[in-house]
């Protein structure tokens, strides 16, 4: 199968990705976590010239793997009240972020979290995780780079969710951006896994031309991808730790459409638990890698490697991290399903409104 991007790649092999043009559109990525946004931009031809991001571990890891010439570790509310910023981030193409979304994921409490000051992870300061976005667009109202791209979890079109979407759409017009959204699944994008993600892609209002319907305000751009889905058969390598002897006599007791332990429980002792512990099967795409639990080859039995997990979620095989991989990947955006969008806007948006340097348009 071919992919435009390959999910099997090294940060040693360079950027960008075999068969793409470097342009150097240059991005800055709030909420950056280890760097999937920042490494999908890269793959894609762009230079990520920085980063903002609240965990001070987590930023550690984004430095010693991307090295960005500015690193601003703090509070996104505290960054968007500076007085200035470098020239640079005066002059984007793109401003990215993922703001943190548990509020609005399905698996968590939902409204019950909404307006309640919470946080991740020890050395992470307390905020309202549901206001992050809109501190995110004041940002972008600050800066006014063309483009603005925003990620969140697919809970966010769902239910009472879905009045934060009528609130983010006014916040990009109040800033000055025509702004849509779509919702994704990497499984069609060159990615191993299935993990659906709601993308907000705003344009600034004196970037029109034809990138705006001439009979709405919403931009235009084609996000249909359709790549050959990858099994997971096609990334194991059979490689992965023993479970422990509880984990395992459930496994034992698996059933063929079984899909989490949580089937496994609710069959065996009338209880639905361990809904983050979940089944992989050869012949199906990988379900979504989450920041909590594990994942467990359905025919082995086995743990997933650190290797196998990087693989699913299209991480680069030689990544640095102090931190649990399973973390980390399953708080990031995975690289190549941002290199698919990335390089879309690039040819739809930014070489038209002249993101190409002067020496290469000569």
């Amino acid at each position: 199968m071919d992919h435009k991007f390959p999910y099997k790649w090294k940060l040693s092999d360079g950027y960008p990705a075999k068969g793409i043009d470097y342009h150097g559109s240059k991005v800055f990525s709030c909420f950056a976590c280890g760097g999937g946004s920042t490494m999908g931009y890269k793959l894609a031809g762009y230079d990520v010239i920085g980063m903002n991001e609240i965990d001070p571990k987590m930023a550690e890891v984004y430095i010693e793997n991307h090295h960005p010439k500015y690193a601003f570790i703090e509070p996104i509310q505290d960054f968007v009240k500076r007085e200035t910023y470098p020239d640079e981030l005066y002059n984007l193409d793109i401003l990215d972020g993922s703001p943190p979304c548990s509020s609005f994921s399905m698996a968590g409490n939902r409204e019950k979290d909404w307006g309640k000051e919470k946080k991740f992870r020890e050395g992470q300061a307390e905020q309202v995780l549901d206001t992050l976005f809109f501190y995110f667009i004041e940002l972008g109202k600050k800066l006014q780079p063309k483009v603005i791209i925003a990620e969140n979890v697919k809970g966010l079109l769902q239910g009472d969710a879905k009045s934060y979407v009528k609130r983010i759409m006014q916040a990009f017009q109040d800033a000055g951006y025509k702004a849509d959204y779509k919702l994704l699944d990497a499984s069609k994008m060159g990615v191993p896994q299935k993990r659906e993600r709601v993308f907000f892609y705003a344009i600034r209002n004196d970037l029109k031309y034809d990138a705006i319907d001439m009979f709405g305000d919403q931009p235009r751009l084609n996000l249909e991808f359709n790549e050959d889905v990858i099994v997971f058969n096609s990334v194991s390598d059979g490689s992965g730790t023993e479970l422990s002897n509880l984990y395992h006599k459930r496994w034992l007791q698996r059933s063929p459409n079984d899909t989490s332990f949580a089937d496994i429980t609710k069959r065996l002792e009338g209880v639905e638990k361990c809904f983050s512990d979940v089944l992989v099967h050869h012949n199906r795409v990988s379900p979504t890698i989450t920041s909590k639990g594990f994942m467990v080859d359905f025919e082995t039995g086995l743990r997933l490697s650190d290797k196998c997990l990087s693989l699913i979620g299209s991480y680069p095989m030689d990544y640095k991290a102090n931190v649990k991989m399973a973390y980390l990947i399953g708080m990031s955006v995975p690289p190549v399903m941002m290199a698919q969008i990335a390089h879309q806007v690039y040819l739809q948006w930014l070489m038209v409104n002249g993101s190409l340097k002067e020496s290469e348009c000569e």
